[in-house]
């Protein structure tokens, strides 16, 4: 009977993460081939994420692998890439995260800025990185320190605003 107990009572075995197809090295995901919470035929997302904490030591800020995260899964479940819309809001000791290579080394924080590479490609597919100028201008970060592509708006609240005025969800994880 208690063998009955522990097979009952058992959580469902964790299913395999992988990456892509977008984002081949950051953005891991699981397939969910039996969810019943189908996503409609021409789905369209636009995505804010709000990101105030900074990368743990050495690693990829986790608040910029999760817009990654929401490309690949929704590319996986079949929503075309260009409909993944994604904007990151940057504010915080977050701001850091989005520093060149030349500005990360010039803090003495490390040879490379561990975020860089992701930052990079994920504005190449497309994904909007916005800092708040608040929060610049409290970490002492100028404009042309910034990874080239990222934006800066005049706060992260005005960013939020207008992303929402555009049709833009904010995600609550």
């Amino acid at each position: 009977m208690a063998v009955v107990a522990l097979a009952v009572g058992a959580p469902a075995a964790a299913q395999d993460v992988s990456y892509g197809p977008v984002f081949e090295d950051f953005g891991p995901v699981a397939d969910v081939p039996d969810a019943d919470f189908a996503i409609p035929e021409n789905a369209s997302f636009h995505v804010a994420f709000d990101v105030s904490r900074a990368a743990e030591e050495g690693k990829l800020n986790r608040g910029f692998e999760s817009a990654a995260r929401l490309i690949n899964m929704h590319a996986r479940a079949g929503v075309a890439p260009m409909q993944n819309r994604a904007a990151v809001v940057v504010h915080g000791a977050a701001v850091l995260d989005l520093l060149t290579d030349a500005a990360w080394v010039a803090r003495d924080r490390g040879e490379a800025n561990p975020s860089g590479a992701a930052v990079r490609a994920m504005i190449d597919q497309g994904v909007r990185f916005i800092v708040c100028g608040q929060s610049a201008a409290g970490q002492g970060v100028a404009k042309s320190e910034l990874i080239p592509g990222v934006e800066l708006a005049l706060s992260a609240m005005t960013a939020h605003a207008l992303l929402q005025q555009q049709g833009y969800t904010v995600n609550p994880f």
